[in-house]
């Protein structure tokens, strides 16, 4: 959207000056959210379009028309993506099916709720930590009478033989039809796999992207300051107190005073600066993912890679 009205609104007299503006766009939009791998792989798609389309190009002011035409379009059917998906996937979801998913996902809420209008199901989600969206999804699905419970992120290997099948969103789905969404969905596709329970991801076609990662670290968002060790190891705290004298008992390595006068405790959890040295997406393989969801249709990750392949040739 932000590009067709970019287009619709520059004074741009030549084509290179036309695809300096859209290149400029685009790093604006990439540089105000911090995870831009779905916006990239959306402006590729959308900078494709203007490469190709500039083959039949007439006047530069008719292209810029034909274009904001066919954006505007465009955003009318990219609206109706995740109901063809709910669609598609409420073939996989049988009367009675228990579902774990993974944080939140707009995708998947949409394919639930789908789901429920016409099945009996229950769902189990991630608490997702450290966002902590899987309460948002649990709070959604619960306010619309889907037995739902969140489930701790370290607890997904104890629920999974209660699970029929994992449903997850996306961030991209990537050449090789391998995943990158919110950071956890890798282990549970590992654990799905382990456990013979199909994994399914969700994922609308403007989210397929032109990557070929091996591992976590190939992926855009990996950098030098993703989980480092410290340079120099801070001192260990001072023991905890209770009146003047150490804490010895069984909880001293898990808990820490709050009111030396009370006694009162509390958890310990990580500082928002531990919490910041963490990836926010992480890579499932292709060989760990059953099927992709999408509006184009029910993929194999080998079916997502031809149809890359075959939209970027023209």
């Amino acid at each position: 959207m932000a590009l067709t009205e970019l287009i619709e609104k520059s004074s741009a007299g030549t084509m290179f000056e036309l695809s300096g503006v859209l290149d400029k766009g685009t790093q604006q939009l990439t540089d105000r959210i911090p995870n831009s791998i779905s916006l990239n792989a959306g402006c590729e798609l959308f900078n494709l379009f203007v490469t190709v389309a500039t083959h039949d190009l007439g006047s530069l002011s008719d292209f810029k028309d034909k274009l904001v035409r066919q954006g505007n379009r465009y955003i009318a059917e990219a609206a109706l993506y995740s109901e063809k998906i709910a669609g598609f996937t409420n073939g996989f979801v049988k009367d009675g099916s228990v579902i774990l998913t993974h944080s939140y996902s707009r995708v998947v809420m949409k394919a639930l709720l789908h789901a429920h209008k016409r099945k009996r199901i229950s769902v189990y989600v991630t608490e997702a930590k450290p966002r902590g969206l899987g309460l948002k999804t649990y709070e959604t699905l619960t306010a619309a009478g889907i037995p739902c419970t969140v489930v701790l992120d370290s607890t997904v290997a104890y629920v999974m033989d209660k699970v029929d099948f994992v449903l997850v969103g996306s961030e991209a789905v990537v050449e090789s039809g391998g995943l990158i969404n919110a950071t956890g969905s890798n282990q549970i596709a590992i654990i799905a796999k382990h456990a013979n329970k199909p994994f399914y991801a969700l994922a609308e076609s403007f989210k397929f992207r032109r990557l070929f990662p091996l591992s976590q670290y190939d992926l855009p968002t990996h950098g030098p300051g993703v989980l480092p060790f410290p340079r120099h190891i801070p001192e260990a705290p001072p023991a905890p107190l209770i009146n003047g004298q150490p804490l010895v008992d069984e909880f001293k390595d898990a808990m820490f005073p709050v009111s030396i006068s009370t006694g009162s405790w509390t958890q310990k959890s990580m500082s928002a600066e531990q919490v910041a040295l963490n990836p926010e997406v992480d890579y499932t393989k292709p060989d760990l993912i059953s099927l992709v969801i999408s509006d184009v249709g029910i993929l194999t990750p080998e079916g997502v890679s031809h149809y890359l392949v075959g939209m970027f040739a023209g």
